[in-house]
């Protein structure tokens, strides 16, 4: 442990810093901080803003930290998340926003980044949760929005539209999508598989059983998943996901099949260029017969498609 860790541990040893559990997802890292203030607790956000060389998260990475030393949310792969928590609380109890680098240039050697770069984190105090409430409302209402601050004024702001994610001289804003959904159609034992991985991987999931169930919850943030084995069947799910603007369409079949689905749909009306958004056959990976490796593969292949999305905006 470094002197100035050893210091802040010393004069803040009631509140040693520990994760109150583990999440990486914004939604709960920002429900977190807000709830700490209306609890009476200051707290603040911890925010990766510059990397050189690896690193294990991305920009817009973020952690939240209560002055009681309880903190959630990941900014590297697990090795600077406790000494980023120490300097969090140094700066409640200082009442002053900092940076801090840790790898290749920083002060504390001993804290060593595995891929061998370095990062910096931006520790800002959480000094109203109105604009944290803010994007968490817009985010219930499946709505982008961002978080904007600029170096030389405290605080930050909510912005109620898409944001990218990044540095603008003296700005930095993280932007958030809300939370991705599967719109699942088809029973079989893959589709209750494949439901069961996609809420333990954080997806907010959708069972349809109409297309009238379907049609008004696919946003940008939705995929549509089809495992069906009757074309029949699947076609109004089909109609109602390329008239929307999903992340991903997939359906279950071989290339035979996909072939003779393409037939139907151009006799419906629909271009060859939308029917090539229909991932078909579904999945990462090819021929998976049994109906986990076909969950795994589709939800891989959702997962894919989702970070190309979120890369992309």
């Amino acid at each position: 442990m470094t002197a100035v860790l050893q210091q802040v541990t010393a004069q803040h040893s009631q509140c040693t810093p520990r994760a109150a559990f583990q999440t990486d997802d914004p939604l709960v890292i920002l429900r977190f901080a807000a709830d700490a203030l209306h609890a009476g607790m200051a707290s603040a956000l911890v925010t990766l803003t510059d990397i050189r060389g690896g690193s294990a998260r991305p920009r817009g990475a973020q952690m939240a930290v209560r002055e009681d030393g309880q903190y959630c949310g990941v900014v590297s792969g697990g090795c600077v998340e406790a000494a980023a928590a120490y300097e969090a609380l140094e700066a409640i109890h200082s009442g002053r926003d900092r940076d801090v680098v840790y790898g290749q240039g920083s002060p504390y050697m001993d804290i060593v980044l595995p891929c061998g770069g370095s990062i910096t984190l931006h520790i800002r105090l959480i000094r109203s949760a109105q604009p944290l409430l803010t994007v968490l409302a817009a985010l219930e209402q499946r709505q982008a929005a961002g978080l904007r601050w600029h170096s030389d004024a405290p605080g930050f702001s909510a912005v109620s539209h898409p944001l990218k994610t990044g540095r603008d001289k003296q700005t930095f804003q993280v932007g958030y999508r809300p939370r991705p959904r599967i719109m699942l159609a088809g029973r079989s034992a893959a589709s209750d598989i494949t439901t069961s991985v996609a809420e333990a991987a954080g997806y907010e999931v959708h069972s349809c059983n109409g297309v009238h169930s379907a049609s008004g919850l696919i946003d940008d943030d939705t995929a549509v998943v089809l495992l069906y084995h009757d074309l029949h069947q699947e076609l109004p799910f089909l109609e109602a996901a390329l008239n929307a603007t999903p992340f991903y369409i997939g359906a279950l079949g071989s290339e035979r099949t996909h072939q003779r689905r393409s037939e139907s749909l151009i006799q419906r009306g629909y271009s060859p260029q939308a029917i090539a958004r229909i991932n078909a056959p579904i999945g990462l990976f090819p021929k998976a017969r049994d109906a986990s490796s076909l969950a795994l593969s589709v939800l891989a292949d959702v997962a894919a498609a989702r970070t190309a999305m979120l890369e992309a905006r």
